[in-house]
């Protein structure tokens, strides 16, 4: 009976570890989940390198150390493992929750040292062309809860990782979330949309084609700039405008690479590049599609996401995450991966509707994300499997 009393008594802390605080999915369901465990009067508490998002976290909430985590290096990780085993036993820390494969590691160690309960969530795909580079992974799964952020990593981990499977360890999908609130087409400011259009040169007269994500092959905008070549020569289509959206993140070879392409195919008068826009929603509504393109499976994919919780009709490709996350030809359109035909094609498909057809798919959208994709359902979701482990 006392025992229960104790458990009972015990206040949740956990600390997540992820090398930065960026605008990543990764690093955004760190964010929310911290201040969503202050708001359960738990303690919350995050050790990372740095990033832009440390700025909004609400310090007198959520607990920021600085670490470098974001180290490779086999020394660093045996200095950070002793920095976060003294962090537990001094704030009584009693889940750790790492979110990347170098801090794991060190969150692994640290957590063994300290007896306390380590869990993992396997974010990406993480590349292993080398039996090391496999077990330099594998420590994702040497957790007592691993968390899969969709059915398509779910499976990954599956196939790939058998020999690391544990029978004893638990293997979870919790979809990731987005603040429904935050994308939420009745919260735009007109104002500020108008602003926007004038930054960034837009024409209210033609059909907008927004595509966001960091510049680098896997994200398809070669693919997107030959769909777009593809929808002016066959379909006679030249009333529209395209926006890539996103940092090139020190890419010039390949930043040049997309603006020869370009120039080749006569778009630069169409096709506008955009590093960064700090409040993604607004980007959002200035879309009439969107366009996510990539060739490589997306571990979640949360453009698809957070277009479909902005009204917008959304074109991906039907790899990854997308699959699990769209209504194919209800709330957005798949097309195969590496086909800038059939990329253009359903293109043309969203530029032929109607206002009420297109207004149609943007509630099927909003009504998709709501139900499943909320960042609240994320967040009780690692909560209650935090208080299982701790057998609350």
């Amino acid at each position: 009976m006392l025992l229960y009393i104790n458990k009972m008594t015990t206040k949740i802390n956990v600390l997540q570890v992820i090398p930065k605080l960026g605008y990543g999915g990764a690093e955004t369901g760190c964010y929310d989940i911290a201040h969503y465990l202050a708001e359960q009067d738990c303690g919350s508490f995050i050790a990372t390198s740095g990033g832009e998002l440390l700025k909004f976290v609400k310090k007198n909430k959520v607990k920021v150390f600085r670490i470098p985590v974001q180290s490779k290096n086999p020394i660093i990780i045996f200095f950070n493992t002793i920095l976060i085993s003294i962090l537990i036993l001094l704030k009584k820390i009693n889940i750790v929750h790492a979110r990347s494969r170098a801090p794991a590691w060190s969150c692994y160690f640290a957590c063994l040292i300290t007896n306390t309960i380590f869990v993992t969530t396997f974010h990406g795909t993480y590349n292993f062309n080398s039996k090391l580079k496999k077990f330099y992974n594998s420590v994702m799964l040497k957790s007592k809860l691993t968390i899969a952020g969709s059915n398509f990593i779910f499976s990954h981990i599956n196939e790939n990782y058998s020999e690391y499977l544990n029978k004893k360890k638990k293997l979870r999908v919790i979809f990731r979330g987005i603040n429904i609130d935050y994308f939420n087409p009745k919260n735009i400011s007109i104002l500020k949309q108008e602003k926007l259009k004038k930054e960034w040169k837009l024409d209210s007269n033609k059909f907008t084609i927004l595509m966001p994500g960091r510049l680098t092959y896997w994200k398809g905008q070669e693919k997107f700039i030959e769909a777009l070549n593809i929808l002016v020569e066959d379909y006679n289509f030249t009333n529209f405008q395209a926006i890539l959206l996103g940092s090139n993140q020190g890419r010039k070879v390949y930043t040049k690479k997309l603006l020869s392409l370009v120039e080749r195919y006569g778009l630069t008068k169409k096709i506008n590049f955009i590093s960064n826009c700090q409040e993604m929603p607004l980007a959002y509504s200035l879309a009439d599609v969107v366009v996510s393109a990539s060739i490589e499976p997306e571990a979640f994919g949360r453009i698809a996401v957070e277009s479909q919780s902005m009204g917008k009709p959304i074109v991906a490709s039907n790899i990854g995450g997308s699959k699990e996350t769209i209504l194919n030809k209800k709330s957005g359109f798949l097309y195969k991966h590496d086909d800038p035909r059939e990329l253009a094609k359903n293109l043309n498909t969203v530029i032929q509707l109607n206002q009420e057809e297109l207004k149609l798919i943007g509630n099927e959208g909003r009504k998709n994300v709501t139900k499943k994709f909320d960042v609240e359902i994320m967040c009780d979701s690692n909560l209650r499997e935090y208080k299982k482990l701790l057998n609350y």
